[in-house]
């Protein structure tokens, strides 16, 4: 198991998840710029009348570590949604994914994610990406925050959830 992994990780199932949420770009020092658009996507929700059917995540789509990264901060809703002005709406892609949870401050996630992509290497596996010229290219790769920060303030008690697509073949 990684040094960075609190527990072995796992391989599920999962069927599509509609969301709704914001994307852009940023640099790695820039995600709280996206991070704090969140409020928006809970607001646009609440303005429908749509209520979140899981926890929020981060959906990382194209990763440049010394660039730029194309981030989506999104809520995963019941049924599709139209989205309007920045609000986007999608559907996650159904099938196999590695998972393992973690509790502590968020900063420490890029160790964690470290730690996973060794495992999963380990394993033989491979992720529903491909490398471009501008980066990684994700098909699915979430990290999935479990704790609501006006009820758990204290940010090395939360837990995350890192959820990752496999490649279908």
């Amino acid at each position: 198991m990684g040094t960075h992994l609190q527990s072995e990780p796992t391989i599920v199932e999962r069927a599509e998840q509609p969301y709704a949420g914001i994307t852009g770009a940023v640099s790695m020092q820039e995600i709280p710029r996206i991070a704090d658009r969140l409020p928006e996507v809970f607001g646009w929700l609440a303005t429908k009348g749509i209520a979140p059917a899981a926890a929020p995540f981060f959906r990382y789509a194209v990763i440049d570590m010394a660039s730029t990264l194309v981030i989506e901060v999104g809520v995963p809703v019941a049924e599709p949604v139209q989205g309007e002005g920045d609000i986007c709406g999608g559907v996650l892609p159904a099938g196999r994914y590695v998972t393992v949870s973690h509790r502590g401050h968020p900063d420490e996630l890029v160790d964690v994610t470290g730690s996973l992509l060794d495992w999963a290497a380990a394993q033989g596996l491979t992720w529903d990406k491909t490398d471009e010229p501008d980066g990684e290219h994700w098909v699915c790769r979430l990290e999935i925050y479990n704790d609501d920060p006006r009820e758990q303030p204290d940010w090395s008690q939360w837990t995350t959830d890192l959820v990752f697509k496999l490649s279908d073949t």
